[in-house]
């Protein structure tokens, strides 16, 4: 054979080659079952997510599925029904970046699993409802840690201890620490819910009082605003329902005056409190 016979078999042998070569570089989709896969779905250009995917290799090739393996999914954390300081938490967080707006509550209700929802779709991430450690990571990556009252925000919190004076008669026991009013009888407590007080420019009084007035419907003439179930303790401060309160929780605050955000609550307690009835505000 001469030399252009030579070359030209040579040339023909090379091709070939990089034929064979080109076919064993392929994507292999995830699995059309959904089990195993990344948090983050990938599909291949021009390939179902129903194609099934081929056996996996060991370095040798002899695809007993003994070499590369599909991640683990990720763990679940929490998931709708759960309840706990945790879920005030993932609540909280949530509110942060304007996922939900109702809460923390303590519950993993339908609204905090159609938020997680939410906030997995945008980023990419299956969007399932539940909290797992993927979705965690990331929320976490984009905010701060709640304090106390971004958990609290509006009530659902324990109440401390009674102060010393109100162990006795009929008292409205107000806690500035831990921001709850104690309706206590001699000693026994009849109720209690959570307060807002003043800000440090206006703030509420502390000490021992007493109710000397109760107005239903009233409107404060200094800053024109509805005070309704107001039972006032001390110069221009009362107790009364705070529809800012019910609405904004511990982000806002009030004149001076010991805020409720139940009204029903306050209602009830409005007609069992009289005038004369001791208040007690207190750290």
């Amino acid at each position: 054979m001469g030399r252009k016979g030579i070359a030209a078999v040579a040339a023909l042998t090379a091709l070939a080659a990089l034929a064979g070569g080109a076919a064993g570089c392929t994507v292999r989709p995830a699995g059309a079952d959904g089990e195993h896969r990344s948090p983050v779905r990938t599909e291949a250009p021009g390939r179902t997510p129903s194609t099934p995917s081929s056996p996996s290799r060991t370095p040798d090739g002899d695809g007993d599925g003994d070499g590369e393996k599909s991640s683990p999914a990720p763990r679940v954390l929490w998931s709708p029904g759960d309840s706990g300081r945790d879920i005030r938490e993932l609540q909280a967080r949530l509110r942060q970046v304007a996922w939900i707006f109702h809460g923390p509550t303590g519950t993993y209700d339908d609204l905090t699993a159609e938020a997680v929802r939410g906030f997995q779709g945008k980023r990419g991430l299956p969007g399932t409802g539940v909290t797992d450690s993927v979705t965690w990571q990331r929320l976490l990556g984009m905010t701060h840690e709640p304090g106390r009252w971004e958990l609290y925000l509006m009530g659902g919190q324990p109440a401390d201890a009674p102060d010393a004076r109100c162990r006795t008669g009929r008292v409205l026991c107000i806690s500035k620490t831990s921001r709850t009013l104690r309706w206590m009888i001699d000693g026994r407590t009849v109720s209690t819910m959570p307060v807002r007080f003043g800000s440090e420019y206006t703030p509420t009084r502390e000490g021992v009082f007493h109710v000397y007035w109760k107005s239903r419907h009233h409107v404060s003439t200094l800053y024109d605003s509805p005070m309704p179930y107001a039972m006032f303790f001390s110069g221009g401060q009362a107790v009364h329902f705070s529809a800012d309160f019910a609405a904004r929780g511990y982000a806002g605050a009030s004149h001076g005056c010991v805020n409720v955000r139940d009204e029903a609550a306050i209602a009830q307690l409005y007609g069992q409190v009289r005038n004369g009835d001791k208040v007690v505000v207190h750290w």
